[in-house]
């Protein structure tokens, strides 16, 4: 039977602004990619998502990123190794508190936007995530794009590394994303997400953006949290996929 984990960003809100619905998308989801406040995200809103993802027994997930609250981490940026491994490293411990007070712990580390499609290429930049992460808790599992750098850099360093495949953000021929600046980089017909996500979980393939047919493993699918009907379409994903024979469960 296949099996395959559901994850989404949440908390990526600030103050009195709120982008995800985190609390319906918890009764949906099997991880929760929590932002630590680089990207998104404070500490009132890191101790709420915690304390709602261990009630519903969610796993908790870092969603670290470079320092960019202003371009919500999607903007490109030159941070020296050292810094970016000691700013990994404090993001996932300034959750990890809030989790073990929820009565949970950090499960598992992805990164966001920017920085997750840069260190896909980059080998110093996803060295210095592996690093990170080593410093936070060399056991953490480490989500990220198939055939990437920091995948091949997590394991030979001895973190378990998870691959993941996206729903509703369209594919190259490679097997890496669409550049969001991009004309059709994201997928928006419910549908063809749904349809997508089952292809993507049965087989291992999706259809890149030249209609090419590729393959892509994963253990994990993410669904954007901050997409219009992000909830209801979640709802739809995980629904098909149960009713046709694959087993929704976390990864850690």
């Amino acid at each position: 039977m296949a099996c395959i984990d559901l994850n989404a960003d949440l908390g990526e809100g600030f103050g009195r602004w709120r982008l995800t619905d985190d609390e319906r998308l918890l009764s949906v989801v099997t991880s929760a990619n929590v932002a630590c406040g680089f990207h998104a995200g404070d500490a009132v809103t890191m101790r709420r998502v915690c304390e709602l993802a261990a009630e519903r027994g969610v796993r908790i997930g870092a969603q670290v990123s470079y320092r960019d609250l202003a371009g919500f981490g999607r903007r490109a940026m030159d941070v020296p190794p050292a810094e970016l491994a000691a700013e990994v490293a404090y993001q996932i411990g300034a959750l990890e508190v809030f989790a073990r007070a929820a009565g949970a712990r950090v499960a598992y580390v992805k990164p966001h936007g920017a920085l997750y499609n840069r260190i896909v290429h980059d080998e110093e930049q996803a060295a210095a995530v592996v690093d990170g992460v080593l410093l936070a808790d060399a056991a953490l599992p480490v989500l990220g794009l198939p055939g990437s750098r920091l995948l091949e850099l997590a394991a030979k360093a001895g973190l378990p590394a998870v691959t993941e495949a996206f729903a509703d953000r369209a594919y190259t021929d490679a097997g890496t994303l669409v550049p969001r600046t991009q004309e059709g980089a994201v997928v928006t017909d419910p549908d063809t997400v749904v349809e997508r996500s089952l292809g993507l979980a049965r087989s291992g393939e999706v259809v890149s953006h030249t209609g090419a047919r590729i393959e892509v493993r994963a253990r994990s699918l993410c669904l954007h949290g901050d997409t219009p009907g992000a909830v209801e379409l979640a709802r739809r994903v995980r629904e098909r996929l149960e009713a046709s024979g694959v087993r929704v469960e976390a990864f850690a």
